[in-house]
């Protein structure tokens, strides 16, 4: 595990169970709001986004903070993912289902060097689940080594978001699909959907918005647990990538399999 997993984990914890947890299903409506159609933000969002940023700079100081909260203010903050050492900050992942008042949600740091993610924790409060990878090192599920598994069935099971793609190209995907993966829902949280991977309960699944905050820890997950997450043409992501589109899956086969269906 990453010299700097114990802290950060300490941090994700505390803030879930003060910030997050503690106005889970308590916000009324004047609390959340809309970024843009669809796309909501609450006052749990920002106090956590606020308490996670304080305590990774004491946690690392020589690093930048790049937030999806910060960024939305001021958009030029997004170009620190590419500084020496930054880190990055979802700090309710599922806000959508969070505001609702379901899960799953989570919370998602990533730790870049260089522009290249080095470490990453994935938490869902609910069930007290850390995901943790490190570059080179392995991934591990609360503080256990984990690999990625297929889950067996005879067709992948396939999470296929298109909630961001926009027509033709958003059926000509749907026809692809048919008959060739058991589709399933998506949950609407990279903090969930990576680990389904790793755990045999997803085989596949695409992405079209591949925001740093959403994917930069998930995508090393699944990697650093065996599996493969790419840019459609099989080049790698990394957080600084403005580009969309994105397929991750428990294994190479399976992602050579989806790549060919998909694209």
């Amino acid at each position: 595990m990453h010299t700097l997993y114990t802290p950060v984990s300490d941090l994700i914890r505390t803030v879930a169970r003060e910030v997050v947890l503690h106005q889970y299903q308590q916000l009324s409506s004047a609390q959340i709001s809309e970024k843009t159609p669809g796309d909501l933000v609450t006052i749990a969002d920002q106090e956590s986004e606020r308490r996670l940023s304080a305590g990774l700079a004491a946690i690392l100081p020589q690093a930048s903070i790049v937030g999806e909260e910060a960024v939305e203010a001021d958009p030029v903050l997004i170009e620190r993912v590419n500084d020496s050492t930054a880190w990055i900050i979802d700090p309710i992942d599922g806000t959508h289902n969070y505001a609702h008042g379901h899960p799953p949600f989570g919370i998602i740091i990533a730790l870049v060097e260089r522009g290249e993610t080095v470490a990453g924790w994935l938490y869902d409060p609910l069930a007290d689940r850390m995901c943790h990878a490190v570059r080179g090192g392995g991934a591990f599920i609360n503080d256990l080594p984990v690999t990625a598994r297929a889950s067996g069935e005879q067709l992948p099971v396939a999470a296929i978001s298109t909630l961001f793609i926009e027509e033709p190209r958003r059926s000509a995907i749907n026809r692809a699909s048919e008959g060739r993966f058991r589709l399933v829902d998506i949950p609407r949280c990279a903090a969930e959907q990576y680990p389904r991977l790793v755990l045999g309960e997803n085989d596949v699944t695409l992405f079209e918005r591949t925001l740093p905050w959403d994917h930069a820890a998930g995508v090393l997950f699944v990697e650093e647990a065996g599996g493969k997450a790419a840019r459609l043409d099989g080049s790698r992501y990394l957080p600084g990538d403005r580009r969309t589109g994105m397929i991750a899956a428990a294994s190479t086969r399976l992602w050579d399999e989806a790549a060919a269906i998909l694209t």
